[in-house]
């Protein structure tokens, strides 16, 4: 396990403790390049003030593949020198719909480019688990790692609106914590929860969701995607510091201000805590 590389400013006041990296727990997955660009100077700056607090690096929406793969390339090694993995994020469901036996050509790439995790979403698709199931597979077979996304609502992962959520079909919480156990069995590194359907874009949230998939597949195996402020505090107040959180790369600041104890919001200030027994 590596400690924190560096003295913290302050170093007299309190924080939360935090596990050193490789982390299990306490996970901060931040997204890359999808709502603006994102280069290797801006990466830097990130990485080179918060890197420590920062586990996973995730492109969104194929975003990669618009970019100079020399970029691609460069943006990989960044993290790669702060500690933090990089995940492609869950463009596999377009590659299935719009290039089907390229699947393994598009994993092989990945590996190439430094690539260490790809992401295995099927919000937009009806296709069996057993597929899923195999990519799942395929990936760790190619020495990268796995990380599906389970969904309690068909047609999540786009940011589509309530209305037209609601206008598709809802999915069993049990239905996702059975497939996310056959991934896991599989070999898959983490799972990936789908907001959509349970935090956002919803009318209600699906909160018991969230309670049934932590009970099914555990806690540490999973890590939340929480695109706002309301949503990452109510993970850390209801389930401690240490829940695996994925945030977009404006939040990640806020969010370990909040891991760590030092700040909050109305119902958070003052109320975050962590033991470590001496």
């Amino acid at each position: 396990m590596a400690e924190r590389p560096f003295d913290r400013a302050f170093d007299f006041l309190h924080v939360n403790d935090r596990p050193d990296k490789p982390r299990e727990k306490g996970i901060t997955e931040m997204r890359g390049p999808y709502y603006d660009p994102m280069g290797p100077r801006e990466l830097r700056d990130i990485l080179e003030t918060m890197g420590w607090y920062v586990d996973i690096y995730k492109y969104s929406g194929g975003s990669f593949a618009l970019m100079p793969e020399e970029k691609v390339r460069e943006l990989n090694e960044i993290c790669h020198e702060h500690d933090v993995q990089v995940s492609t994020g869950g463009f596999i469901e377009n590659v299935l719909v719009k290039d089907n036996g390229k699947v393994e050509d598009y994993i092989t790439e990945a590996g190439e480019l430094g690539f260490d995790i790809v992401e295995i979403s099927s919000g937009f698709l009806s296709i069996d688990t057993e597929d899923l199931v195999g990519l799942t597979e395929l990936v760790s077979d190619h020495g990268l790692k796995p990380k599906p996304e389970i969904n309690v609502q068909f047609g999540a992962g786009g940011a589509s609106d309530p209305e037209e959520l609601e206008a598709e079909a809802q999915i069993d919480p049990r239905k996702a914590v059975e497939e996310a156990k056959r991934h896991l069995d599989a070999g898959a590194y983490k799972i990936m929860v789908e907001a959509e359907g349970i935090t956002e874009e919803v009318e209600d949230w699906r909160t018991d969701a969230v309670f049934e998939i932590i009970e099914g597949v555990g806690m540490e195996n999973c890590v939340f995607e929480a695109p706002g402020p309301e949503m990452f505090e109510w993970y850390v107040k209801i389930f401690g510091p240490n829940l695996n959180l994925f945030v977009d790369n404006s939040q990640i600041v806020e969010l370990e201000c909040m891991r760590s104890g030092l700040w909050g919001k109305t119902s958070s200030w003052g109320r975050i805590t962590s033991y470590k027994e001496e």
